[in-house]
């Protein structure tokens, strides 16, 4: 899959050659990322859903035509209501007359006009095509900023009337602020009824909040309990959760009218639309004062974490994907191998790296099931209802997803965020092809440990027999070698006493190379951390790489820098 430097790079060399010919689209749509054996297949008309040879009807992703002669708003505003396009749910409608392009982003509804020559200018209207949401970003950080904000209100108050200061309750009230996320996301999303958690609270405790611990107490132990039977009616009616999540009988915090009142509020907002990539980072923010003035910074982006599994894992699974278009044997062999991979953030934090590469898996195996469907009907093995309902579960699953992060809350919340994922994917797969996959009762759960993963043994957490598909990815923390606190030091000399000379001046992130490299090492594991410069300049070079290649391991690929 193409970056967004690199699409942006080949639309404006397609400006520049002003080829806007009977190739232009698809220059276009190589420029980002189609792979040529897609274009070929289009062009073939094995994948055109057009009448004709004078534009393209590709499902889901593009109607084009040349209208030289013909009015371009007439023509994209006429096939945005044509039942015989729209039944193909195409993403963009494309007009040129090879001076000027029109172009409507019928999921958005967001609309292009613009000259030819200056669409390098606008090269983000087109960027669903490679797979980034360019138009629904800002959306849905507003819809976590303004979660997290609500959030940091209600921690705070009940901070205050508990007077909570020691490790143990504090603990607490991160649990209790992980299973009150669980209940607004599940709300929302037809996990509970529509409104149920907050209708029940609104309902069943006192306006000064003096009941609802004891209220809250009650469903958290009912969501571990099958058999609800001793529950009264009103209790009855949630689901089983499973999954951990409520198993531990923590008490909940005591409330005043205030904070019940913000749980209410709370639940208000539409958590459906909450991204758990950014969403875990925020809530780190909230339970720690010092990040408040920065929500949603301290998090690596979805734009630079492609820019580390693409290149290690996606490229190549997209590219064996297209091998085995025409091969439903071929096909369930990757979907075979792409359930079995295993990938593993050795400090993951509130798991957006885990949830991304999760997300990027249920994708590619929607577009296997969909190809699969393809096949058999073609093939007339099926016919169109035994193929719509024939698959009714993913093959994905989130005990393959590892982790090691140091903090509680964090790891909480990356467990957490990956249900979220998970559902948000069962959702895509229902509107895909008809099955619903149920979240609840939690079945699996990722495989993320609270420990520190320089003192901990990798192997412990993610077990490499040598044979099977692993990818260690993740953002590891910095630390200059002048900038290391004493805990820090200490994991330096826990690692490197004995090995390396002089490691003192090394930076801290060279502990997850180092290991990393003596994890993969004679076996079918890869990384790729996002690091620092320095580990590659100066006296860190050859103080420290030597050490690395001594695992008989070598650099696949790289990255210029970026902030």
């Amino acid at each position: 899959m193409a970056n967004i430097e690199e699409i942006e790079a080949k639309v404006s060399q397609l400006c520049e050659s002003a080829n806007f010919g009977d190739e232009f689209i698809y220059e276009l749509i190589l420029a980002y990322g189609v792979p040529k054996a897609t274009i070929a297949r289009i062009k073939k008309g094995n994948t055109n859903l057009i009448n004709d040879d004078s534009g393209i009807l590709w499902k889901k992703k593009v109607y084009f035509k040349p209208c030289v002669g013909e009015s371009l708003h007439l023509f994209v505003d006429d096939a945005k209501d044509n039942p015989e396009i729209t039944k193909h749910h195409v993403r963009f409608i494309i007009a040129t007359d090879e001076v000027n392009l029109v172009a409507i982003d019928t999921k958005t509804d967001e609309t292009l006009d613009i000259s030819l020559k200056d669409l390098a200018k606008h090269f983000t209207f087109f960027l669903p095509l490679a797979g980034m949401e360019k138009s629904q970003v800002k959306t849905e950080n507003i819809a976590d900023r303004k979660a997290a904000e609500k959030m940091a209100k209600l921690y705070d108050e009940i901070q205050k009337s508990n007077h909570l200061e020691d490790k143990d309750a504090l603990h607490s009230l991160n649990v209790f602020f992980s299973r009150l996320l669980f209940c607004f996301f599940a709300e929302d999303t037809d996990v509970f009824q529509k409104g149920q958690f907050v209708n029940s609270i609104s309902s069943h405790t006192q306006e000064d909040g003096s009941d609802l611990n004891v209220y809250l107490d009650r469903l958290f132990e009912a969501f571990d309990e099958e058999d609800k039977s001793s529950f009264p009616e009103y209790i009855r009616t949630f689901p089983y959760i499973n999954g951990g999540l409520f198993s531990r009988h923590l008490l909940a915090p005591t409330f005043t009218a205030k904070a019940r009142q913000l749980i209410i509020d709370c639940g208000e907002l539409n958590w459906s639309k909450i991204n758990p990539d950014i969403f875990g980072s925020m809530m780190q923010a909230v339970v720690h004062h010092s990040q408040r003035a920065s929500l949603g910074m301290h998090y690596t982006s979805v734009t630079n974490i492609m820019k580390v599994i693409d290149p290690l894992f996606m490229d190549d699974l997209h590219q064996e994907f297209e091998k085995a278009f025409d091969s439903e044997k071929k096909l369930e062999k990757l979907w075979g191998r792409i359930s079995e991979i295993k990938i593993f953030d050795p400090a993951c934090g509130s798991g957006n790296f885990l949830i991304i590469a999760y997300k990027e898996f249920r994708k590619l195996e929607h577009k296997i099931i969909a190809r699969i469907q393809e096949l058999q009907l073609q093939n007339k093995k099926a016919d169109v209802g035994i193929a719509q309902q024939w698959y009714l579960d993913s093959k994905i699953k989130l005990e393959n997803f590892y982790g090691i992060e140091i903090e509680e809350f964090a790891q909480e919340v990356a467990i957490l965020s990956l249900w979220i994922a998970k559902h948000q994917m069962n959702i895509e797969f229902r509107e895909l092809f008809g099955p619903a996959i149920p979240l609840v009762p939690l079945k699996d759960a990722g495989n993320i440990v609270c420990a520190n993963a320089a003192q901990i043994e990798w192997n412990d957490v993610c077990e490499n027999d040598g044979e099977t598909e692993i990818y260690l990815i993740g953002n590891p923390p910095y630390g200059g070698s002048r900038k290391q606190n004493i805990a820090q030091k200490n994991d330096m000399d826990h690692v490197f006493s004995g090995t390396l000379n002089k490691y003192r001046d090394l930076d801290y992130i060279s502990i997850w190379f180092y290991k990393g490299a003596k994890y993969i090492s004679r076996s079918e594991c890869q990384l790729a951390f996002v690091t620092t410069n320095s580990i590659t300049q100066g006296e860190q070079v050859s103080m420290f790489w030597p050490y690395i290649f001594n695992n008989d391991v070598e650099i696949g690929f790289g990255h210029r820098s970026f902030k």
